[in-house]
């Protein structure tokens, strides 16, 4: 996926009911952000920086972090980078891959500055995915432990990039998907992963309990905010 894709993703795709949500996410924090000062942002498994340009506004440095590929090559357990060095820190979809979360967000800590924030998302619900490794799948509850067990911060929010309803449409839009592609021609399944898409949104918004976590909700992906106090 491109990072065009990325900031852009259309119904037409199986992952919309993570990435868009995720987009609409970032660019909010984004403009909150551009309202308060230019900051230091880290972009941790950040690729080729596909959401850059939605910081631009707010971004006095943007460096990215990862595997191979971008500004600095590292993992997110051991972040080649000092001690409270950004005010902003950005790790998308990542700790579903790596090997220690708990020292994952040990580092995240580590990294941001007095006042900063870091902005994590990763998955509740997801077909098996290696990429090259897929380790985890959470709850709201279980991340909110993993980031009040591993670091000083001073609040950290959770909530569903969106509801029960898009990540039944999700999995239903994934299997359409790899049907269609076994069969030659992924294209054909595009109109109906639309449909189920867009259904599934109109659901989620007409039932508020299918957007809060409680027993019997699943949700496609997680947003974190974990807070520094100043």
């Amino acid at each position: 996926m491109s990072g065009e894709d990325k900031r852009t993703p259309q119904r037409t795709s199986p992952t919309y009911a993570v990435r868009a949500p995720l987009v609409r996410w970032l660019q909010e924090e984004a403009e909150r952000t551009a309202r308060e000062r230019k900051v230091r942002i880290l972009d941790v498994g950040s690729g080729p920086k596909p959401y850059e340009p939605l910081f631009a506004a707010c971004a006095a440095e943007y460096v990215g972090v990862d595997l191979a590929g971008s500004d600095l090559v590292g993992t997110v357990e051991d972040l080649p980078v000092e001690d409270a060095s950004y005010d902003l820190v950005l790790c998308n979809q990542v700790l579903e891959h790596c090997a220690d979360p708990p020292q994952a967000v040990r580092e995240l800590r580590r990294v941001t500055a007095p006042g900063g924030r870091v902005l994590a998302s990763t998955h509740g619900v997801q077909v098996y995915h290696p990429a090259p490794d897929d380790l985890w799948r959470w709850t709201h509850t279980g991340l909110e432990r993993l980031f009040g067990d591993n670091g000083d911060w001073s609040g950290v929010t959770v909530r569903p990039g969106s509801g029960t309803a898009a990540c039944v449409g999700m999995l239903l839009g994934t299997f359409m998907h790899l049907l269609a592609k076994r069969a030659g021609a992924p294209v054909l399944a595009k109109p109906a992963i639309a449909a189920v898409n867009i259904g599934a949104e109109a659901l989620d918004r007409r039932v508020a309990a299918l957007r809060e976590p409680q027993p019997g909700t699943i949700f496609a992906n997680y947003h974190v905010v974990a807070e520094v106090a100043s």
